[in-house]
């Protein structure tokens, strides 16, 4: 060969050592490391000479905890960790791999990298708000965690959630809603019995027993109904009453009220009279008074009330024709007679020839029987024409108004209470009483009270009468069944 080729190997070590030598800052020049000037030709190291039947392993058998390696040598399956055999790695069910997935033996006896299996982990799962979970095993792989809520409360989203093998939990977090009503308890239904005189009765009852199964707090109670204590009128009633929790959850209940009215058999008025109750007429508590019409006097007891046993006390009188017992000692003693029962009408003449006298007993016809006294009369005070006889002496008995007749001078005076005649000293006493002059046709209408209540120096026509002791003379009672119907009189 030729010097340029013999050569040539000596230049590329001398050029070596130069670019291997140090640099110092600010010399402009490099040093040998050897700090020599000498230059020695380095050679390229050789292969290695690998004898595996002397020894088979070039680098160290690998062997990853909860993993395993596949490997591929090229000196065949036996030789699985020679010269340039490729593993690779993998790592059991639950175990994630950490590092390169394939490795190589290198020339410098070592694998080209390094890996382990790590356990798969999901992250803590956070607690849940009015609820709970219990997991299988912990945060590892395939754990399954199971949530449950609080009594009361109920799961909204995924019951359970699976640890995943990329370390996640399946599905997504539920929550624990309250969706229970609460629970309400009302009174029991209950029956009254109406109030004596009364058509109702008073019901008290405590509030329903209200309770949430969830948080126990209730936002809210209200009441479809009457108050408890209010009075209730005789039928059923139903009281609601609905609560609501705090999440607006709602439960109802009701019960009912009755209320009965103890009632007795409906009372019969008397022939010629009438009856005058209160309250409802036959209801427990009721009084009804027993009332007999013009020209009758009632014989017996004069109230009846309703018992709670729904019968009558006593027993039921008669209306009979009014007795008047003119053989008296007084005149006190013959008007105590009519003394709440009759109104009179007295009249006062010089003699029966006295035209005042005439007109005015043609005009009421004292002595005429009445007509349909147990009928009720008109409330009208509208004059109307002149009344038949029969109609006048009709209206006089419907108003109660008994007449009384002085008439002449003594001792042949005279003195009458329809066909009843009277003694001479009770026409004195009376007159006196009353104020009465024998000398011109004078009369005087008393009340039942046996009080003066009008005069009169002319005769008076029945409307007249009749006009005045309507408007001021009847009781309450006798101006409502005045109301009631039409003059029967007419």
């Amino acid at each position: 060969p030729s010097m340029a080729q013999e050569a040539a190997p000596v230049l590329l070590v001398v050029l070596a050592r130069l670019v291997s030598s140090t640099w110092h800052e600010g010399s402009g020049y490099y040093m040998a490391e050897s700090h020599t000037n000498e230059v020695y030709a380095e050679e390229a190291p050789p292969e290695p000479a690998l004898d595996y039947r002397r020894v088979p392993q070039w680098c160290a058998t690998l062997n990853i905890h909860r993993g395993e390696a596949t490997c591929y040598s090229p000196r065949g399956g036996s030789y699985r960790s020679s010269l340039g055999t490729r593993c690779e790695l993998s790592c059991a069910r639950g175990y994630r791999l950490v590092g390169p997935s394939a490795v190589q033996c290198l020339p410098s006896r070592h694998w080209s990298g390094m890996a382990y299996c790590r356990q798969i982990r999901c992250h803590v799962l956070p607690a849940v708000l009015r609820g709970s979970y219990v997991c299988s095993a912990g945060v590892q792989m395939d754990s399954r965690c199971d949530y449950a809520c609080l009594p009361g409360y109920q799961l909204e989203g995924d019951r359970s959630r699976i640890c995943m093998e990329d370390g996640r939990w399946s599905g997504s977090e539920p929550i624990c809603v309250d969706t229970e009503p609460p629970k309400i308890r009302c009174p029991d239904s209950r029956e009254r019995i109406a109030e004596p005189g009364k058509l109702t009765a008073t019901v008290y009852w405590d509030p329903p027993r209200v309770k949430d199964s969830a948080d126990g707090i209730i936002k809210r109670v209200m009441l479809r109904g009457p108050e408890p204590g209010s009075e209730f009128p005789e039928g059923e009633h139903v009281i609601r009453y609905t609560a609501h929790d705090q999440a607006y959850n709602r439960a109802s209940c009701k019960f009912s009220i009755r209320v009965q009215v103890r009632r007795c058999p409906v009372l019969k008025p008397p022939q010629n009279g009438y009856l005058s109750c209160t309250s409802d007429g036959n209801n427990y508590g009721a009084t009804c008074e027993y009332l007999c019409e013009g020209g009758y006097e009632r014989q017996g007891t004069s109230l009846r009330v309703c018992q709670s046993t729904q019968q009558w006390t006593g027993s039921q009188p008669l209306c009979a024709p009014m007795q008047i017992n003119t053989d008296v000692n007084s005149a006190a003693s013959l008007l105590d007679q009519f003394h709440e029962k009759r109104r009179l009408l007295v009249i006062s003449a010089p003699d029966p020839s006295n035209r005042y006298y005439k007109m005015q007993i043609s005009m009421l016809q004292v002595r005429r029987p009445s007509c349909h006294p147990h009928l009720p009369i008109s409330t009208s005070s509208t004059l109307s024409p002149p009344r038949p006889p029969q109609q006048a002496a009709c209206g006089l008995d419907l108003r109660h108004v008994t007449t009384v007749e002085l008439v002449g001078q003594p001792p042949h005076e005279v003195g009458r209470i329809r066909e009843h005649q009277l003694s001479l000293g009770i026409i004195e006493e009376l007159r006196q009483f009353l104020h009465l002059t024998r000398s011109h046709f004078n009369a005087v209408l008393l009340d039942k009270a046996g009080a003066d209540r009008e005069r009169y120096i002319s005769p008076i026509s029945p409307d007249e009468l009749f006009i005045f002791i309507d408007t001021y003379l009847l009781s309450e009672r006798e101006a409502a069944r005045r109301a009631q119907s039409g003059d029967p009189c007419e």
